[in-house]
C-alpha cells in the first residue's frame, strides 16, 4: 500500500454530513485536508478538531461553489496558503431543488447544475494535469444510488446529475489509472445527514427501517477504501446494493414504473431551493 502521510486532499461541503466524515477519515489515514464550504465557523472548528485529533495539517477555506467564479477563487485561495501540491479531491459538494422541474425557477436549476456537475468538472480540469504529473492522484466523486436508477419525479435533476458523475467518473479512471490517478464514483442510498432535514423530506423518509440506513462515517470510509483499490462504483449500503443490483436486470420500463410509484414517498412536492452540503 503506498504511503500517503503528509499528502493533501481537498473536500467540498466539508462543513457537515459526508463532507465531514470524508475529512477525518483522510485525517486518520494521514492525509493533511483543505475543507472547504459556506459554512466558515464549521470549518475552521472542524479544521482545529482535525489538527488535534491526528497531527495533519487542516485549512479552512470560505467558498460558495454556485459563484460563477467560486473555482478560481478556491485555487487561489489554495495558492495563497502556500500549499504547493493537492493530490486528493473529494466532489462532495451539492444541494437538490425540491417539486417538478417546470413549476421551479431557472435560476435554481442553475446553481444546482453548477454546484452539482460544472464545479466537479471544473475542479477536476484544474487538479488532474499535476496529478497525472506526479503520478499520483485519487478522486472521489460524491454520487448517489439516484444515478444508478430510472429518473423520478420531482428533483428533476438530482438523479441526472449523479448520473453524469457516475459515468464522468469511469471515463476519468479509464483515461488516468496507468498514471496511478484513481477515480471512484460514490453511490450511498439513504445517509443520515442534514440533507432531508433541509429539503423538507425527513418525515416520509423516516418511515424506511434502519436496513436502509447508513452513517456518514460508513459512507467515507466505504469511498477511501473504493479508490484506493481503483474500484470505478462504489454502492453503500445494504438495501442500495439489492436495489442496484435489481436495476441491472430488470426491464427499464418496470423498473421505470417501479422507481415512479415510489416517488411520492421519498421526494418533496413543493418548488426552492435547498442549499445543502453534505449532499
Amino acid at each position: 500500500m503506498e504511503n500517503v502521510r503528509g499528502r493533501t486532499v481537498l473536500v467540498t461541503g466539508a462543513s457537515a454530513g459526508i463532507g465531514k466524515a470524508f475529512a477525518k477519515v483522510f485525517a486518520a489515514k494521514g492525509w493533511n485536508v483543505i475543507l472547504t464550504a459556506r459554512r466558515l465557523d464549521r470549518l475552521e472548528a472542524l479544521a482545529v478538531e482535525i489538527e488535534a485529533k491526528y497531527k495533519v495539517g487542516a485549512i479552512a477555506i470560505e467558498q460558495d461553489l454556485a459563484a460563477p467564479d467560486s473555482v478560481d477563487k478556491l485555487v487561489a485561495a489554495i495558492s495563497d496558503r502556500r500549499v504547493l501540491t493537492v493530490d486528493g479531491l473529494v466532489n462532495n459538494a451539492g444541494f437538490s431543488v425540491p417539486g417538478h422541474y417546470a413549476k421551479t425557477a431557472w435560476a435554481d436549476q442553475e446553481r444546482f447544475l453548477r454546484v452539482m456537475v460544472t464545479v466537479p468538472c471544473e475542479l477536476a480540469h484544474v487538479l488532474l494535469p499535476p496529478m497525472v504529473q506526479r503520478r499520483f492522484g485519487r478522486i472521489i466523486n460524491v454520487a448517489s444510488l439516484a444515478g444508478l436508477i430510472p429518473g423520478a419525479a420531482g428533483h428533476t435533476l438530482y438523479g441526472a446529475s449523479k448520473a453524469f458523475l457516475i459515468r464522468f467518473s469511469e471515463s476519468l479512471l479509464l483515461e488516468n489509472r496507468r498514471a496511478n490517478v484513481l477515480t471512484t464514483a460514490l453511490c450511498p442510498g439513504f445517509t443520515y445527514t442534514e440533507f432531508h432535514d433541509v429539503i423538507g423530506t425527513r418525515d416520509k423518509v423516516s418511515k424506511y427501517g434502519k436496513a436502509w440506513w447508513s452513517t456518514s462515517a460508513e459512507v467515507a470510509v466505504a469511498g477511501y477504501d473504493g479508490v484506493m483499490a481503483g474500484k470505478p462504483i462504489v454502492v453503500v449500503g445494504r438495501r442500495a446494493k439489492q436495489i442496484s443490483a435489481l436495476m441491472k436486470v430488470l426491464p427499464e420500463s418496470v423498473a421505470l414504473g417501479m422507481v415512479g410509484r415510489q416517488s411520492k414517498t421519498f421526494r418533496s412536492e413543493e418548488p426552492g431551493t435547498s442549499d445543502n452540503e453534505p449532499s
